[in-house]
């Protein structure tokens, strides 16, 4: 559907001729001969764009300005003005007004900024969109996510949360785990309650009982006074254990004991404290593959994982970039910028090796160095520039696939071509499988390894 735009002037002459220029450039018009037959049609039509004159008889095109604006705050008006009247024009644009040109002027000028106009109109209609959807999708807590994926996650947290069982969340770096443990706790009878996190990787192993379990007085050299332990401060609420693949072998008997019984006791002490905690626990490791290699207790995995989430990685919900884009903008009071679509292209494009965590990183960045309200691929780093295979485009020089220089994983790697293999062929396993030019079993063999499960079953 062509743009309507509105043609507002006194100038018969002028008029035909705007009409002719931007009907010729694709653009349906209509036009008024005076402001009060301009609003009537403007209500009739609901143009995308007004073009108005300044001084007519009547009324004049400040209180045209005044009336559009007050019927359709977001339609853009633009006001047409002698070269002795630019300091009124101003004043228009600081009532409102979307620009200004001044006449006499010829038709490239006056289309290219007709162009600008309804290319802003339009982010503008995006970026509302984007909140409103972002709006709907977080009515549980800060969940942010439209993607099948995400839904099907957000689902299994919607039914997981006011319930008493142990949750284990898997994925990558970066993808969020942290956030799901918060909503649930957050949608669980024990929200008043604390949620205690604790990362299991970054604390010392000497020092790793004691944190969670606490220590008496005496325990152990520099233990001059009793300290509770994670576990206890969370008692009532939510204990997040982080990282607990990282867990040592020695300690897992003792986490296992805790969340069979109920019950811990602290590094040198001789009495069981009964608590009421639930634990979530979260990993990027490959907890099967660490069972099999005798680092990780079977038994407590399947305490841990008596509901299992996976949170993909960022480059395979893709259509989550906008919202998460909209999103990391409101949290950092940056709620009027957009990002252009050769710009939203180019970050959704890119794979995201860091996930979320990288991606708000980027937005930070750019809302600080930005020159604007419209973020463009020139504000982008050169890594995100030089590194997103939009669809459609060629090659890069480089190769088929882009490498981020940070490095990247074989084994998502070869994941992620499976999936798009299947992706691209219907899930077909057949035509998959030509397409990588692999039997069909080393693909179903892949599939079955990657637990890469078809979207219909």
């Amino acid at each position: 559907m062509k743009p309507i735009i509105l043609i507002i002037d006194d100038d018969t002459s002028l008029r035909r001729v705007l009409e002719y220029n931007l009907q010729e450039a694709g653009y349906a018009v209509g036009t008024a001969a005076s402001g009060e037959e301009g609003l009537r049609l403007f209500d009739e039509v609901a143009p995308a764009l007004v073009i108005t004159d300044m001084k007519m008889p009547g009324m004049d095109g400040m209180q045209v300005l005044k009336a559009v604006k007050e019927r359709s705050p977001d339609t853009l008006v633009i006001m047409m003005t002698a070269f002795g009247t630019v300091d009124i024009a101003v004043e228009a644009m600081k009532a409102g007004a979307y620009d200004y040109i001044t006449k006499p002027f010829n038709r490239d000028e006056l289309r290219l900024t007709v162009a600008k106009a309804l290319q802003f109109s339009g982010l503008t209609v995006e970026n509302r969109r984007l909140k409103d959807e972002l709006a709907d999708r977080t009515d549980f807590r800060t969940l942010v996510g439209s993607s099948a994926a995400m839904e099907k996650v957000f689902g299994i947290v919607r039914k997981v949360a006011d319930t008493e069982a142990s949750v284990l969340i898997t994925g990558e770096s970066g993808t969020g785990k942290e956030l799901i443990a918060r909503s649930i706790h957050a949608g669980s009878g024990r929200a008043a309650g604390p949620f205690v996190a604790i990362n299991c990787a970054s604390i010392p192993r000497d020092l790793l009982e004691s944190e969670l379990f606490g220590h008496v007085k005496g325990a152990f050299t520099g233990a001059i006074k009793d300290k509770s332990g994670r576990f206890a401060l969370a008692d009532g609420g939510t204990l997040f254990l982080d990282e607990v693949g990282e867990l040592p072998l020695e300690l897992q008997p003792k986490l296992l004991r805790a969340l069979q019984e109920r019950t811990i006791e602290a590094v040198g002490g001789t009495r069981e404290l009964k608590l009421d905690v639930r634990v979530v626990a979260a990993t990027n490791l490959d907890i099967e593959k660490a069972i099999a290699e005798g680092a990780f207790r079977e038994d407590l995995y399947y305490r841990l994982a008596v509901i299992p989430i996976h949170l993909p990685p960022l480059r395979q919900r893709r259509d989550d970039i906008p919202l998460l884009l909209r999103h990391f903008c409101i949290k950092h009071g940056a709620d009027s910028v957009i990002f252009d679509k050769q710009c939203l292209a180019t970050l959704s494009a890119y794979a995201w090796p860091g996930n979320v965590r990288e991606l708000e990183n980027t937005v930070e960045r750019l809302l600080i160095l930005r020159n604007g309200t419209t973020i463009t691929c020139d504000d982008l780093p050169d890594k995100i520039r030089n590194n997103s295979a939009v669809p459609g485009t060629a090659a890069h020089p480089g190769g088929v696939i882009n490498l981020p220089e940070e490095g990247y994983s074989l084994e998502q790697l070869e994941r992620e071509i499976v999936v798009q293999a299947l992706e691209r062929n219907g899930w077909n396993q057949t035509a998959a499988a030509r397409f990588l030019r692999i039997p069909r079993h080393t693909l179903i063999y892949r599939m079955e390894k990657y637990e890469i499960i078809p979207p219909n079953k």
